[in-house]
């Protein structure tokens, strides 16, 4: 039976360092995790075992790091734009790649109320992402977003009104603790690229932005409190034209101690793993 390779694409994936910019009275400190893709001209490669246009996984991994020493870039995405370029030009045989990388958090340690200039501790699980892609020939296409954000609001929460059959045990409330791992990523205008982006600075406000809509917004769901971050990053930001968001409900059940005569006003929950439900939508402008 005679068959046809429709499309493929390999890569390297999980490529992790840690690049330190030192410069007269301080480091700088990042650490990056790295996928690399490419899509192109390997179909020999398949059908005949033909590697010469196969570029190595060894040869992806060293030129992350060769690319991450030489650039001055101070944000993943610009970094991701000039390994793509790298590639790219090097490669005619590749049509398309596409860098994703993942940021972890390090803040600078505070000694004596001072940041001190060369030593850092882990922040949170709270991620920085990034995907880049570019065709031969073409523009950029970016996307850059927050994993893990992890966050609990106390107080305006509420889930009411929803559907009861003989299988539902879940009471309603309008009183309940709200928390989340909220997983974000926006897409650009393409203006915006054209024109050039401080990608830092948009995802600083835009983390900003989404963090204080979730503090205020009287949720009465979790696809409620969705939207309405989603809808305020579109309006706080006009250079993206898209937005997706994740958000796992993460339970807190509260426990029942009026039996034993609790009188304290204080109420107790329990963090549960599982289930956890999961919201997603994306939001772009009309």
């Amino acid at each position: 039976m005679p068959v046809k390779l429709v499309s493929d694409r390999y890569g390297k994936s999980r490529v992790r360092l840690m690049r330190v910019t030192k410069h007269f009275d301080h480091h700088d400190l990042d650490e990056w995790t790295v996928q690399i893709l490419l899509t192109g001209d390997f179909e020999t490669a398949h059908t005949q075992g033909d590697n010469s246009k196969i570029l190595p996984t060894d040869t992806m991994k060293n030129t992350v790091y060769f690319v991450a020493r030489e650039s001055k870039a101070d944000s993943v995405e610009d970094y991701a734009k000039e390994l793509v370029d790298y590639i790219l030009s090097r490669n005619p045989q590749v049509s398309t790649a596409e860098v994703v990388i993942e940021s972890t958090l390090w803040n600078r340690l505070s000694i004596e109320g001072k940041p001190y200039p060369t030593t850092f501790a882990r922040g949170s699980d709270e991620r920085q992402t990034a995907t880049v892609s570019r065709a031969q020939g073409e523009g950029f296409r970016i996307t850059s977003g927050l994993d893990r954000l992890t966050l609990l609001k106390t107080a305006n929460s509420a889930f009411a009104g929803y559907i009861k059959d003989a299988l539902t045990t879940l009471p309603e409330t309008t009183d309940r603790l709200f928390g989340t791992a909220l997983k974000a990523e926006w897409t650009y205008t393409a203006a915006a690229l054209a024109d050039g982006i401080a990608f830092n600075k948009v995802r600083a406000h835009l983390r900003e932005t989404i963090i204080s809509t979730f503090a205020k917004h009287d949720s009465l769901s979790v696809q409620q409190t969705l939207y309405a971050m989603a809808e305020a990053a579109l309006a706080h930001t006009e250079i993206i034209d898209e937005v997706h968001m994740l958000m796992p409900n993460k339970h807190n059940l509260l426990v029942d101690l009026s039996r034993f005569g609790q009188t304290n006003p204080n109420h107790i929950f329990v963090p549960t793993d599982e289930p956890h439900g999961t919201i997603e939508a994306t939001i772009r402008r009309a």
